[in-house]
């Protein structure tokens, strides 16, 4: 890179995100020349404007999130595998001249599982994935790679949840409340509402995983560690799904450095504000 250049995340809205924290400490890690900031278009017309400045040279990517992934995919001009199984992009950058979009959201995902539940093998038991929406056709897409032999998509809307398992197929299939039954090993919520199965439906050693890390500690973790699962929290898969990011946009690896520490106490920070 020559001189400083800019990269950010696009979403709405986008205040509350951890993702300018997280890059930005590892910019200043690294010690490279650049920055890293939060944008909210006001619709898709701005998103697009935004994109364009990448063709243009004026950011050399960004991040993307909610409610922009699946425009983010439709506007690249090639993307990856792993982004067109995933059906959005939560990463655009420059890759020879052409807009390239990527999904990290999985890999993040299971980092973040051998992480915070190492004993898991997600090829032995079924995985049950709570929402049908982009977020968990991105999980459905990382389950299915990880070798889970069965998927089951649980949702309040379930023509929504056909939907989502008529685009992969097998092992994917739709189910009520008993998905949760024997031998369901992993929960996964990609779900916005709070609502969730009975977890005592679990059997012993599953793991239950909230993608969201606001608040950090969700009903459906605390409930988890009460039924004595194992709880994993969306906060590493977000850290998790950072580093290839930043790797494509600065062109080098995330520094090591204990960024869930500094994502921790900025949580804590905005939990103590009035």
């Amino acid at each position: 890179m020559n001189g400083p250049v800019t990269a950010g995340v696009a979403g709405r809205p986008i205040g509350h995100s951890l993702s300018p924290l997280i890059h930005s400490a590892w910019l200043q890690a690294a010690g490279l020349a650049g920055q890293y900031l939060a944008f909210e278009p006001a619709d898709e017309a701005g998103f697009t404007r935004l994109v364009d400045r990448i063709r243009t040279g004026d950011l050399i990517g960004i991040n993307v999130t909610a409610p922009h992934k699946e425009t983010a995919l439709a506007l690249a001009d090639f993307a990856t595998d792993t982004a067109r199984a995933a059906g959005s992009a939560n990463v655009l950058a420059l890759l020879d001249g052409h807009l390239l979009a990527d999904s990290t959201d999985g890999r993040g995902l299971l980092e973040t599982l051998a992480d915070q539940a190492p004993g898991l093998d997600l090829s032995a038991r079924a995985a049950v994935i709570l929402g049908a929406g982009g977020a968990a056709r991105a999980a459905v897409a990382a389950l299915r790679a990880a070798g889970a032999p069965e998927i089951r998509l649980v949702n309040r809307t379930w023509a929504r949840a056909e939907a989502l398992a008529e685009v992969f197929g097998p092992p994917v299939r739709v189910a009520g409340p008993e998905a949760l039954d024997g031998d369901a090993g992993l929960v996964v919520s990609a779900a916005v509402s709070g609502d969730f199965p009975d977890l005592s439906r679990l059997p012993a050693g599953a793991a239950v995983m909230d993608m969201t890390y606001m608040p950090l500690e969700t009903p459906l973790l605390a409930a988890a560690r009460a039924a004595g699962l194992t709880p994993v929290d969306g906060l590493g898969m977000l850290i998790g799904q950072a580093r290839p990011a930043f790797a494509r946009f600065f062109g080098r690896p995330a520094p090591d450095l204990d960024v869930r520490a500094l994502a921790l106490a900025e949580l804590a920070r905005r939990e103590a504000q009035p």
